[in-house]
């Protein structure tokens, strides 16, 4: 009989150890070990005698010696995805969907699959947590029904890989990548064994196979997709999906891609028959923009190619307590005590004793260093209760020293302001040169906050 052999395996990061511990020793969380059981000398090496026929045996060559392929992309038709995925599905990729249950991840790729189906491709659709019947209720609701698009419920790898050696798809979609087991494994589906395990079978598949693979991970309670962090290095492209449930818009990026850009974004809009693209996203953030009122101001800021204007709140209000809050939602909260230390430090606005909180209108996150500007003036304008004009729009970085610094992508984000009918532009003073700004607006450069300040509010401080 062959031996029996446990040992213990971190569910977060994958950390193996042959003794059970309170705290994983590579992740650092607490009471992620789980004990895992299999038998010396077992092949773990997949599906049985299939792995053995695929031709894995190559001579090293030199690389001017390979040739070099550029496999045409399969366009979704759904113009907010082709943008994250580069331009469309590369055949033979390997993709991770994440995204908090119920975001619609499940919506999406039944609309992608529905598609490319009407184009003419075989998609095999696999779902491990739904039946047959639910499927077809959310395809009816979204209003799909294709001879090319293929429904499979199964959990079991060997199962699925002849359902796919039968059929040849050119779309492969597995939800999720937790819910599917292999049957050499004694460990439980959506341990890390098994998901470790099955990625690479499916990574196989797409390489060898060519077809496109596109896999549906749960995430944990802190957003990262769940299981090892090996999974997002397997696969080509990670995308999340998210968003926030009170609201109806959802953002889909990349986190990684080896076939296009990690700064694009989709947004996209849920409504009772899926998911929309939302073509202008600036129109749509600051629809319900109240004018007139002191802390909000626009921001022009750059996702990926795209430049999106959307209002920033702030509310400075005195406080009771000998420790002042410091809130900040869509925007990075170093960033808001960074800014509240430069007014202090360099304007004289002594905040010590008031609250602080900054919000993003809409549920978008910023993360770049161009939002500084507004953030300042959106906090002074606070504070001094004083609206800024509601046809300004600025941008720019804020240094320690109070400087506004260049930012890049300036005529892109100034030509989104001209279309959507604002009158100025307030912008970094090393950002003008090289261009020629258009004449159906103005564009004022700025070097300081302080210059800043009276341009938007007229503050001479």
């Amino acid at each position: 009989m062959s031996k029996i052999k446990s040992k213990f395996v971190c569910n977060e990061c994958g950390y193996e150890t042959p003794k059970w511990m309170g705290k994983c020793p590579g992740c650092h969380a607490w009471n992620t070990m789980t004990e895992h059981v299999e038998r010396a000398g077992k092949r773990r090496g997949g599906l049985g005698g299939r792995n053995a026929a695929i031709p894995v045996q190559e001579k090293p060559r030199p690389i001017h010696e390979v040739e070099s392929a550029s496999d045409p992309r399969i366009r979704t038709k759904i113009v907010e995805l082709d943008r994250v995925l580069g331009g469309g599905i590369v055949p033979g990729s390997l993709t991770l969907v994440g995204g908090d249950p119920g975001i619609g991840k499940s919506t999406l790729l039944l609309q992608t699959s529905h598609m490319l189906a009407e184009q003419g491709l075989k998609v095999l659709y696999i779902s491990g947590e739904e039946s047959a019947r639910q499927t077809k209720l959310r395809a009816d609701r979204l209003g799909i029904s294709s001879p090319n698009l293929y429904v499979l419920c199964e959990t079991d790898l060997e199962l699925m890989q002849a359902s796919i050696d039968e059929l040849k798809p050119d779309l492969l979609i597995v939800d999720s990548i937790q819910t599917v087991y292999l049957p050499q494994l004694e460990s439980a589906p959506g341990s890390v064994s098994q998901v470790r395990e099955c990625t690479s079978h499916f990574m196989r598949i797409a390489k060898v196979s060519g077809i496109a693979t596109i896999l549906v991970g749960h995430v944990t309670k802190e957003g990262a997709i769940a299981g090892p962090r090996l999974l997002e290095h397997m696969v080509d492209t990670v995308l999340y999906f998210e968003g926030d449930r009170h609201h109806t818009y959802r953002m889909l990026r990349a986190v990684k891609n080896r076939f296009g850009s990690t700064n694009e974004m989709g947004i996209f809009e849920m409504s009772e028959s899926g998911l929309r693209e939302v073509v202008n996203p600036s129109e749509i953030f600051l629809s319900e923009r109240p004018r007139g009122v002191s802390g909000s101001v626009v921001v022009a800021s750059m996702e990926g190619t795209r430049p999106v204007l959307v209002e920033l709140q702030a509310l400075v209000a005195k406080t009771s307590f000998p420790s002042p809050r410091r809130t900040a939602t869509g925007v990075d909260h170093n960033r808001l005590v960074l800014i509240m230390a430069v007014l202090e430090k360099r304007l004289g606005l002594y905040m010590q004793h008031y609250d602080a909180y900054i919000n993003v209108a809409g549920g978008l996150k910023l993360d770049e260093p161009a939002v500084d500007l507004a953030i300042a003036i959106s906090l002074v304008s606070s504070f001094r209760d004083i609206p800024a004009d509601s046809g300004d729009v600025v941008f720019g970085e804020v240094g320690l020293t109070g400087e506004v610094r260049a930012v890049s992508r300036v005529e892109q984000r100034v030509k989104e302001a001209e279309k959507l009918g604002f009158r100025r532009v307030i912008v970094p003073q090393k950002s003008l040169k090289g261009w020629q700004p258009p004449k159906g607006i103005e564009v004022i450069g700025v070097q300081t906050v302080q210059e800043a300040l009276a341009v938007v509010l007229g503050e001479g401080e």
